[in-house]
């Protein structure tokens, strides 16, 4: 009995050394297989990477340390403007007199926008106008051939037809110069340039150029907010004077300084130099520090010559009495000495889709005020100038996310933004001897703060979502389309609304709910020298509009709607 057991076991167990043996002999070949596969994944992996730092080294040269912002509305128009082409990259290639010419740049641009709005708050008074704004240009530039000797001319026409306002008879109405400017020089400048400077090159091997302009000069800076052409808006900022630059956006590293005077436009003659202000700038640009941050330092200084106040922002006359009296002119023309630094940083986050674009300005100064001891009246004779402390700020902080791997590259951000109002002290502004605690935007543009245009950068605290993707038509390529929602409040419920015809309420009681925003836009070239543009934007006012337009002294229309709509359609067709 104890040998069958014994002769059982021994054949249980060879039985299992058999078994075992062949297993072994089956997973040989396949722990060979999985290394060999486990290696050639390596391998695989180790090229994915070779191949993505290939690209990113290309990427590198190609733009240098340059990293594209991603926030709303900020992208700066390029110099020369987007409408110009190098002649040689036009049409014009085709003959052989053009095919070589890399030293001229040429650009042709109209742009007719039919534009629907009903009760635009900008007005005093409701109605529906329908105008049609006509814009051409025209650009012309020397490079290359004469170097270091360049210049430049841009001629530009601003039309409006069809308004209500055209016959008004008020003519900073009829004659607005932020729609009409017919035929005049925006830009006109000699300019010396020098692509090998003695500022050497940056550590990628990128030449640091350095030139300098004089003459007539239209630009955009940081992120527009403060220096901007306008874009959006029919006629275009510009300024006479110097203005030099050190690097190129490649750079580590770029500079540029600032000496002008900016340029009174005119409806129906020639733009004439504000004589009464000098503003003077540095800007500065820090890519070297990461590859995903850009630093801009930046400081302005602006003053104001009081006594040579001749026009107000419309291009009339403050000495005109037909539209202002002798305390209306007296309380223009003012001595004003104010300085704005402040920092902008912005870029993407590493390894994400995360985006940002953070800025703080500071204001300090010296502002001149002319005001009364009487509460009853203002007048010449009551009246004096005083001087007081120019303290204001403003801040603006955007996040943004981007699904990259999503077909239509959708873009969610939000953003806060506050810009300080003046806050009137005594229960008059006649009589406010406080500090001014306005922000002022300088020579900057509205449209990121409102699609409507109703909010400019003072007294202003705005909260906005938004959404922008690049849906793929069939019939259409590159549309691009945008839409967004804004929370507007007043900074200072006793601060007036700048861009809402100056409606405030100096007691405060109206509150600061200044209203709601939704937009939408959608963008799409029709071919490469037509593109359409389509809007809408609709305002639903707050409670500080609706009971400030009750105060007699606003001049406003109490029982106007609380809403306003506003369409838009664009056409813009270029030459090259």
């Amino acid at each position: 009995m104890q040998l069958k057991k014994m002769s059982l076991a021994l054949a249980t167990a060879s039985l299992w050394w058999l078994g075992s043996g062949v297993a072994l002999a089956e997973e040989a070949p396949l722990a060979e297989t999985q290394v060999e596969d486990t290696e050639q994944q390596k391998k695989i992996k180790a090229r994915l990477a070779e191949i993505k730092a290939e690209e990113k080294a290309a990427a590198k040269a190609a733009n240098g340390y340059y990293v594209e912002r991603r926030s709303y509305g900020t992208q700066k128009e390029t110099e020369p403007p987007r409408y110009v082409r190098q002649l040689n990259k036009t049409w014009l290639k085709d003959y052989d007199s053009f095919a070589d010419v890399d030293w001229l740049d040429i650009g042709f641009e109209h742009r007719a926008r039919f534009e629907s709005r009903q009760n635009d708050f900008r007005r005093a008074q409701e109605n529906i106008d329908e105008p049609i704004l006509l814009r051409t240009r025209a650009y012309l530039g020397l490079k290359n051939i004469l170097d270091p000797f360049r210049f430049a001319v841009e001629v530009q026409d601003s039309r409006r037809n069809h308004s209500d306002y055209n016959g008004f008879s008020d003519p900073r109405i009829s004659n607005d110069p932020k729609d009409i400017d017919h035929a005049d020089f925006i830009q006109g400048y000699l300019e010396l340039y020098f692509k090998e400077s003695i500022f050497g090159k940056d550590d990628l091997g990128n030449s640091r150029p350095f030139w300098v302009r004089g003459g007539r000069l239209a630009w955009e800076d940081l992120d527009r907010r403060l220096i901007a052409r306008n874009e959006w808006r029919n006629t275009t900022n510009s300024f006479q004077g110097i203005r030099a630059n050190i690097g190129e956006k490649k750079n580590d590293w770029q500079l540029e300084a600032f000496a002008v005077q900016p340029v009174q436009r005119f409806a129906n003659q020639l733009d004439q130099v504000d004589h009464a202000q000098h503003f003077y700038g540095l800007v500065g640009d820090w890519r070297g520090w990461s590859e995903y941050v850009t630093i801009q330092p930046y400081y302005f200084y602006l003053k104001q010559d009081g006594s040579r106040v001749k026009y107000d922002g419309n291009g009339v006359e403050y000495a005109n009495r037909a539209w202002y009296n002798a305390v209306r002119q007296a309380q223009a023309q003012v001595d004003r000495e104010i300085s704005t630094g402040g920092i902008r940083v912005f870029g993407i986050l590493p390894g994400t889709q995360w985006d940002f674009d953070v800025s703080y300005n500071k204001q300090w100064g010296h502002v001149q005020r002319f005001v009364t001891s009487s509460a009853q009246s203002l007048s010449l004779a009551n009246g004096r100038y005083i001087t007081v402390d120019q303290d204001a700020y403003a801040y603006n902080a955007e996040v943004g996310y981007t699904f990259n791997k999503h077909l239509w590259k959708p873009r969610f951000s939000a953003s806060y933004g506050v810009a300080t109002g003046d806050h009137v002290s005594g229960g008059s502004s006649s009589r406010d001897t406080s500090d001014n605690q306005g922000f002022d935007r300088l020579f900057g543009f509205a449209r990121p703060w409102s699609n409507n245009d109703y909010i400019q950068m003072n007294n202003i605290r705005a909260t906005k979502v938004r959404a922008e993707f690049d849906p793929k038509v069939p019939f259409l390529e590159n549309v691009k389309v945008d839409t967004g929602f804004s929370w507007y409040r007043l900074d200072d419920a006793t601060a007036s609304w700048s861009a809402g015809s100056n409606l405030q309420d100096v007691s405060g009681r109206s509150g600061t709910d200044l209203g709601k925003e939704v937009d939408l836009r959608i963008r799409f070239p029709l071919n490469q020298y037509a593109s359409l543009n389509l809007g809408y934007a609709h305002f639903w006012a707050g409670d500080f509009v609706k009971d400030a337009i009750k105060i007699a002294s606003n001049n406003n229309d109490p029982t106007r709607s609380l809403s306003s709509d506003f369409f838009y359609t664009e056409l813009t067709l270029l030459g090259f």
